[in-house]
């Protein structure tokens, strides 16, 4: 390469060369004698690959970039040329987006980036400063739920999410870890006509962070109160020349407010980039998970009241030891870039889960209000979930139509595999507690066999989708999916098997029009579809959840686009809703007909040169609109009418070092019912956290975070008057992270 700088041009034909054709302006690779670009915006690099620091930025995770266009490695020149890469942001985004935010007739926005920059060790800390969502029954600390928009997922898998545009929820998969995540797209709205199988109120897409070919390793380490120690270890670099790799590895050991109650985690997560020629780049990503928890159903409110026991009161068996989460997931995925406007994608996904372990857990409460009967199970549950993706996306006009055009279809095959021995008590052996003066090292009562189930699921989906560009100012968006799927469940202890299948057209349309270039007005309206998962008490399958969704809102972006808000309005229905069985709480039952209505503001952006900040709000209207067993209008469980959450965070030069920040966050969440009958409730809480860091030089960075700084006691979630999740009480946590 001349030692001259050169520009090159997104868009526009490279300049001919006698030597070997050059390629397409989307290409990834750039031969040395393609040095001749015609004029205009994109990136300087200077010889040697390094970039003009006026005209290019630093990528994250290595490389350099222009926008969200490239990545350029350093040192490649000469024969070789330059190696342009796209970003990871590019790459292995959702593949169902392909439009601008501010084009989209939904609420689609990305979680609160500054909060991601402080202590994030856990997936559903992502979202304590978006509005509209709640914490939900969390299966005894096992894994991550919540709903979005007064829905939640299925309460024996937890919430529903994908990771890199795939489904993660189906199955047993340990709460997910933010060290492998690089940012988590929060897409709100009636979304099911492309995802399927998601909840109507939205669903989330985590990218996780992808291979790099400018070397780079980061190490932290973190030390908390209750012993908490957090190690994480993140090296990424080229492993040829057309091969980079990166690899995570994570070892947390957490303590708890709760007695007796610790957790361990061990990650280790390789990925690998390939980039296969001009057009194609071939991707790889797994992650290899054990996690270790005991079985926590919380605490139990006494005739309705809460606080007459200690929240750190543990009312299971210390002898019962951890259940074990082991969890594995493999993704591969092909991109082809056709030309400028059309690119495809194949994508091959499986994700495995095996749960064990004994557990010790509240059945009832005797009338002298202290004596707790209890029931002791082993669980033995494993799960397989294959899914294969193909999609199509391009762009093109008719006359003075545009057109941005994406189509695909999808499979999966689900596994399910459910044992479980169970011991009731009885008045002879009520295997009891005292709440108030606990006595643990009972003898374990002998367990039969209480469930013993296979489940199969196949699904076949295709889905069309067309946004069109109608003038200037509006966008029309028109989508449908059709989903078959056969659904099978075996029950062993009884020599049965039930079958169902399921079709379903779930059709999609919205618009929006842009008012400025700051302001967009969009509504929207969709219908959805998803089978459940399980069995009831009687070993009956559950029919699938269908749903409709219409929402309606604005949007605003700042000039400098550094600031943006968006306010929704919606209402969704839904059939076919589980809920805890009131016959026993230890089965679900499919609770008729459920409606959702509210509000959700949502703010965030810089505020001149030192201040970030994010704020939100939402009024959530959730209740039983029509069921055989509950009664209209009772409100569903763990959704507050009103919650809201400010962060706030100022940045600037440090008189030692590089650079400091400090902030403050502000989380409200109200009251809310804490059992589908609406037996007793969960008081509002405020919460408040604090944030700092001091980038100490380039390599060192420490941070400094407390939780709950004043200590509040307060009640995540629930899911009966006898299982009930304490908050965390106050944490502090002090971390250093080395990069090179």
């Amino acid at each position: 390469m001349a030692a001259a700088a050169t520009r090159f041009y997104w868009g526009v034909p490279y300049a001919a060369c006698a030597a070997q054709p050059c390629p397409a302006p989307h290409a990834v690779f750039v031969p040395a004698c393609c040095t001749r670009l015609a004029p205009g915006p994109g990136a300087l690099i200077a010889a040697g690959g390094r970039p003009d620091a006026g005209d290019v930025r630093p990528g994250r995770g290595g490389g350099y970039r222009r926008g969200l266009r490239y990545y350029a490695a350093g040192g490649v020149g000469g024969r070789h040329g330059l190696r342009i890469i796209q970003p990871a942001r590019r790459l292995r985004r959702d593949p169902h987006r392909h439009a601008a935010a501010r084009d989209f007739a939904v609420s689609a926005r990305g979680a609160a980036r500054h909060a991601g920059r402080h202590r994030r060790d856990r997936f559903d800390q992502s979202f304590d400063y978006v509005s509209g969502i709640a914490r939900q029954n969390n299966f005894g600390g096992l894994w991550d739920n919540f709903a979005m928009r007064g829905f939640t997922g299925h309460e024996n898998t937890g919430a529903g999410y994908l990771v890199n545009g795939f489904a993660a929820n189906r199955g047993y998969t340990a709460p997910m870890d933010a060290a492998t995540i690089e940012r988590v797209e929060v897409l709100k709205g009636p979304t099911s006509s492309l995802y399927g199988t998601s909840e109507p109120g939205g669903t989330f897409n985590v990218v996780t962070r992808q291979p790099q070919f400018r070397p780079a390793q980061r190490y932290g380490f973190e030390l908390g109160t209750r012993d908490g120690y957090r190690v994480t270890a993140d090296v990424t670099g080229p492993l040829g020349e057309n091969v980079a790799g990166r690899l995570i590895a994570v070892a947390d050991h957490q303590g708890s407010t709760r007695d007796y109650i610790n957790s361990q985690r061990y990650l280790v997560a390789p990925s690998f980039t390939w980039t296969l020629g001009n057009d194609t780049v071939l991707q790889y990503a797994a992650e290899f998970q054990r996690y270790t928890t005991p079985m926590d159903r919380g605490v139990v409110a006494v005739n309705g009241q809460l606080g007459r026991i200690p929240r750190s009161r543990f009312l299971g068996e210390p002898g019962d030891g951890d259940m074990r989460l082991d969890s594995q997931s493999h993704q591969l995925s092909v991109e082809h870039q056709f030309n400028p406007n059309w690119k495809g994608r194949l994508g091959l996904s499986y994700r495995g889960g095996a749960l064990t372990g004994h557990s010790s857990e509240a059945t009832s409460l005797a009338a002298d209000g202290r004596t707790l009967w209890r029931q002791r199970r082993y669980r033995d549950f494993q799960s397989d979930d294959v899914s294969l993706q193909a999609s199509v996306t391009g762009k093109f006009s008719t006359g003075p139509v545009g057109h941005e055009l994406l189509m695909g279809v999808d499979a999966y095959r689900f596994g399910n595999t459910m044992a479980i021995l169970r011991k009731n008590p009885s008045a002879a052996a009520p295997y009891a507690i005292d709440i108030y003066e606990p006595a643990y090292g009972q003898p374990a009562p002998p367990m039969p066999w209480n469930m013993d189930t296979y489940e199969r699921q196949r699904n076949l989906g295709a889905y069309l989708q067309d946004q069109l560009s109608l003038g200037e100012r509006w966008r029309v968006l028109a989508g449908v999916r059709f989903d078959a799927v056969d659904q099978s469940l075996d029950n062993h202890l009884r020599g049965t098997r039930t079958t169902q299948h399921q079709n379903a057209v779930s059709p999609r349309v919205g618009v929006s029009y842009l008012a400025s270039q700051n302001v967009s007005l969009f509504a929207n309206a969709s219908q959805s579809f998803r089978p459940n998962a399980g069995a009831d008490a009687a070993g009956q399958p559950f029919d699938p959840e269908r749903g409709r969704a219409v929402e309606a809102g604005i949007k605003f972006d700042s000039e400098d686009r550094r600031t943006g808000a968006t306010l929704a309005i919606f209402e969704i229905r839904k059939r076919n809703v589980l809920a805890a069985d009131p016959s026993d709480p230890s089965f679900y039952i499919a609770a008729g007909e459920a409606r959702s209505r509210g509000l959700e503001l949502d703010v965030a952006g810089q505020l001149g040169t030192h201040w970030r900040v994010s704020g939100s709000f939402a009024l959530t209207d959730a209740e039983i609109t029509q069921d055989t067993r509950l009664a209209a209008g009772t409100p569903l469980s763990n959704v507050p009418r009103t919650s809201g959450s400010l962060l706030a965070v100022y940045e600037d030069a440090a008189p030692v070092g590089q650079r400091y920040g400090v902030g403050a966050g502000l989380r409200y969440v109200g009251r809310r019912p804490g059992d589908v009958q609406d037996s007793f409730s969960l008081p509002a809480y405020v919460l408040v956290d604090l944030h700092g860091y001091w980038q100490y030089s380039r390599n060192v960075r420490v941070s400094l975070n407390v939780g709950n700084l004043f200590d509040k006691t307060y009640y995540a979630s629930s899911y009966s008057s006898l299982w009930i999740a304490p908050g965390a009480g106050r944490s502090v946590r002090l971390g250093v992270q080395l990069s090179y």
